[in-house]
C-alpha cells in the first residue's frame, strides 16, 4: 500500500453476526475474528488486497468509513482542518507501529486515516 491508497472498510452493523452472513453469502467474503481483536471481525474480499472489518454501529460509527493511508496522521489532520474538515477520532494506536483516526470531510462524509504497518492485521483483513 502507499500514501493515498484505501487500506480498510469499516462496515458498521446493528447485529454482526447476521451482517457477516450477509456479506460471506453475498460477496464470498471470508470472515473471521483476530486473536486480540475479539467482537471485531474482519474480512478479506477474493481478490486478497481489500479487506476491513464488522462493527458494532455506534455514534462514532454511523456509516461505512474507508481508510486512506498517509505518511502522517498528523499532517493530514492538520491539512483537512485547514481545508474546513473537522476530526472525528484522534490519532490512536492500532499497534506499536500504526495509528488510526478519522475525519469529517467538507461534506459530512467520514473519512479515516492509516499510518503505519500492522503485521497481522494486514495479512488478515486490512
Amino acid at each position: 500500500m502507499a500514501h493515498g491508497d484505501i487500506t480498510h472498510v469499516d462496515i458498521p452493523a446493528d447485529d454482526i453476526e447476521r451482517a457477516k452472513g450477509f456479506y460471506s453469502g453475498v460477496f464470498g467474503w471470508q470472515i473471521a475474528e483476530m486473536p486480540g481483536y475479539e467482537g471485531y471481525p474482519m474480512w478479506r474480499a477474493p481478490n486478497q488486497v481489500s479487506g476491513g472489518g464488522i462493527a458494532q454501529r455506534n455514534e462514532s460509527l454511523p456509516t461505512i468509513r474507508n481508510y486512506v493511508e498517509v505518511d502522517s496522521i498528523d499532517d493530514a489532520i492538520t491539512k483537512a482542518t485547514e481545508l474546513g474538515g473537522r476530526v472525528i477520532l484522534e490519532k490512536a494506536p492500532i499497534s506499536e507501529t500504526s495509528w488510526y483516526a478519522a475525519i469529517e470531510d467538507t461534506e459530512g462524509n467520514q473519512i479515516g486515516l492509516y499510518e503505519g504497518t500492522t503485521a497481522g492485521v494486514d495479512e488478515a483483513g486490512g
